[in-house]
């Protein structure tokens, strides 16, 4: 009986967890009727991709999914040498004032990442990079939870296998790239995808760093949906399935190394 209501406990959360998602693609196939009638449609009338043709011809969306990918990789591939780098010595190594650093790392926990806009686009001003992809990526290479992840992966493998390592002359850089990266790579996959995906999602950061609409990246192009298609709902809804869809594909693809660095963290 408790597996039964486990199981039902869990669609009805998988369908809550759908449903925006599934209406707002339903709104962006529809080509007429009604979309915000009560009750709501479950399925497009009259289906057809015009509305997803409207977006591509009116913005220039491959544009933006081209500075998209471009952020979101250098976003993942800085964060996973950064983060690393700072995670290994908190781990695995005894230093003065090691419990010092830990505890400011945990503390910028409890600040809302609002909280750093403004000292962030002081600091990106001051560094004359407004207007440039570094400014979107730099503050958002590092960051406690990443950290933290990582040094529970680190603390997780064998003292003794370390210990063997630099019996046989291994130095701490070999050490760390080559034994101890290779080993935690179900949760460098699972750092990755997080921040994948919340680089692509962003839009309030790089609206205010960036102010060409050519170097936009796809979040922030869509928000020009609501000013080019102000009466136009379907529109909007395409341009945003539209914005949605590559991170869903890639979670899809990726997720058995995400659920096997998930799996390492709660162990």
């Amino acid at each position: 009986m408790k597996t039964i209501i486990h199981y039902l406990l869990l669609c009805v959360i998988a369908i809550i967890c759908v449903f925006p998602f599934w209406w707002t693609l339903v709104t962006a196939l529809s080509t007429e009727g009604n979309i915000f009638a009560y009750p709501p449609t479950f399925w497009p009338k009259q289906p057809s991709l015009d509305n997803f043709i409207e977006v591509f011809r009116t913005l220039p969306m491959w544009s933006f999914f081209r500075n998209s990918v471009f952020i979101a990789a250098c976003t993942v591939f800085w964060k996973l040498v950064l983060c690393s780098a700072a995670a290994y010595p908190l781990a695995r190594m005894q230093f003065k004032g090691r419990k010092l650093v830990f505890g400011l790392i945990l503390a910028t926990l409890v600040l809302p990442s609002e909280v750093n806009f403004l000292v962030n686009f002081i600091t990106v001003t001051k560094l004359s990079l407004v207007d440039t992809y570094s400014g979107v990526i730099l503050p958002n290479v590092v960051n406690a939870v990443a950290i933290l992840l990582l040094k529970q992966a680190f603390e997780e493998v064998p003292q003794d296998l370390i210990d063997a390592a630099r019996v046989d002359g291994a130095s701490e850089w070999t050490i760390f790239s080559k034994i101890m990266l290779p080993l935690i790579a179900p949760w460098l996959a699972t750092v990755g995808i997080l921040t994948a995906v919340e680089a692509w999602n962003e839009y309030i950061w790089p609206s205010i760093v960036m102010s060409k609409p050519d170097e936009f990246p796809l979040s922030v192009g869509v928000l020009y949906l609501r000013g080019t298609f102000g009466s136009s709902t379907r529109v909007i809804a395409a341009g945003t399935v539209l914005t949605i869809l590559p991170t869903l594909a890639a979670f899809l693809f990726t997720q058995r190394f995400f659920m096997r660095g998930m799996d390492g963290a709660v162990k």
